[in-house]
């Protein structure tokens, strides 16, 4: 069993988590704050880390004196405006190909790998249905929820998985609920409405589910490639370098990735994500 931790809405622009302007401790004043040039700094990253990049956007703003204004949107929407005419300092963004996108475009200047996602399968608390492994959701009588409308890579990427496994067709038949939203299906899920759903493990650390489920592990072979690579980078319109600069190489140190870790993520800088690293091709070229 795994336990798990914290929600955001992630259809439209997190506006009202955009200016994540934290305060520093009272009486303290920031040592490095004098080695930029500005005091703010303008990062986007894809909704599903915004669980992870508001404590170590706090902690960077306590550290430093710089205020983080923050947002986060679906990967399509992003990948869409910043490929377009929209600007930020420093993008975290979800599949590798948008990055490489990014950088041929002449938008982003560099990036490095962040982290990286995991599936699991879910089930209510006690696992009333015995899930055992992923051949489980083809059991007759097993009443399996999901999300194969929501946004892209959220229900593709389950679906991906199961045709790995060999057993779409019957997991279809199966299914008791079809949603647009993960979040939403987590918790028709851990309400009883189904035995089992295929999610990444960042769901289930979410506060409104971490101690309302169970977790089971999926075999990594079955795993997608695409979704599984998160990569934070600086760009173009970085208006300081050195305080971008800083900041992803902050994002990447053991203090940051703690909080990565911490949300479900496996970070970049771990054994395995660096294993990760050299097996998915997560280079800056």
């Amino acid at each position: 069993m795994m336990e798990d931790k914290s929600a955001l809405p992630r259809r439209t622009f997190l506006q009202t988590a955009a200016t994540f302007a934290v305060g520093l401790a009272a009486g303290g004043r920031p040592v490095q704050a004098s080695r930029f040039s500005r005091d703010e700094l303008q990062v986007w990253s894809c909704g599903g880390l915004a669980e992870a990049f508001l404590p170590a956007n706090q902690l960077y703003t306590a550290k430093t004196g710089v205020r983080v204004a923050y947002s986060g949107a679906f990967a399509a929407a992003l990948g869409k405006s910043l490929l377009g005419s929209a600007k930020t300092e420093v993008f975290a963004g979800r599949v590798l190909d948008l990055a490489k996108k990014l950088r041929q475009a002449g938008k982003m200047l560099y990036f490095k790998p962040l982290c990286f996602t995991s599936y699991v399968l879910a089930t209510p608390l006690g696992n009333p249905a015995g899930i055992r492994s992923v051949e489980d959701l083809a059991r007759p009588g097993v009443r399996v929820v999901l999300a194969p409308e929501a946004s892209p890579p959220g229900g593709a990427a389950a679906t991906a998985l199961l045709k790995k496994a060999g057993i779409v067709d019957q997991v279809e038949r199966n299914t008791v609920i079809k949603g647009t939203c993960v979040q939403r299906v987590m918790e028709d899920l851990v309400s009883g409405k189904g035995d089992v759903s295929v999610v990444e493990l960042r769901l289930t650390r979410l506060p409104a589910f971490v101690d309302r489920c169970e977790v089971v592990a999926i075999p990594e072979s079955l795993f997608p490639p695409p979704p599984l690579t998160f990569t934070v980078g600086v760009m173009k319109d970085a208006q300081d370098r050195a305080l971008a600069d800083d900041y992803v190489n902050y994002l990447t140190s053991p203090e940051a990735q703690a909080f990565f870790e911490r949300q479900g993520f496996i970070p970049a800088i771990s054994e395995k994500g660096r294993a990760l690293v050299e097996k998915l091709g997560v280079k800056d070229a």
